[in-house]
């Protein structure tokens, strides 16, 4: 599978048999244009969208005619399960539980509005997934009040810096 960071919490997930999920997209003109990242065009056959806020939910800026889920659903074979979270640090262990085994984890590293560094870090520990990627982070083009990814990439073990927004992850079977 392919996964491309399209910026903020919004990333482009490719299955080996082609199909497209978008995950979160930011709407560039939200909240005053917070937001300096490429509009999100691909074309997409779902869109997941977490929650109805114009930096999660620009679903119209994607080609094709995506089926948009905002909870647990399925998209072409592809099965989503959606377990509800809160900008809040209440009740995560259950939460945890109710995830089971991770492969991927795409954690929110920034806090403000999502897990801080260390909450982040407490999440991959507790999921143990085999690849956990870090997004909704400061960068250059985004002006939300939240931390850059540094502070996650410190408190973890086995970190590798790519720089590059695409990679392709094999399962390693067969």
């Amino acid at each position: 599978m392919k996964i491309k960071w399209n910026g903020h919490a919004s990333f482009t997930i490719t299955s080996d048999k082609g199909i497209v999920i978008v995950t979160d997209p930011y709407d560039p003109s939200g909240y005053g244009g917070i937001l300096k990242y490429d509009p999100v065009t691909d074309r997409a056959d779902g869109v997941l969208i977490s929650h109805d806020h114009a930096d999660h939910n620009y679903a119209d800026s994607l080609s094709g005619s995506p089926e948009v889920l905002k909870g647990s659903g399925e998209i072409k074979g592809i099965q989503v399960k959606a377990i509800q979270t809160y900008h809040d640090e209440s009740g995560g262990s259950e939460r945890i539980k109710a995830i089971g085994p991770v492969d991927i984890l795409l954690v929110p590293v920034g806090g403000t509005y999502t897990l801080d560094a260390d909450g982040a870090v407490r999440v991959v520990n507790s999921l143990r997934p085999k690849v956990a990627i870090p997004m909704h982070f400061k960068t250059e083009k985004c002006d939300l009040p939240i931390a850059g990814v540094e502070g996650f990439l410190e408190k973890m073990d086995k970190v590798k810096e790519l720089g590059v927004s695409e990679i392709e992850i094999s399962s390693g079977r067969g």
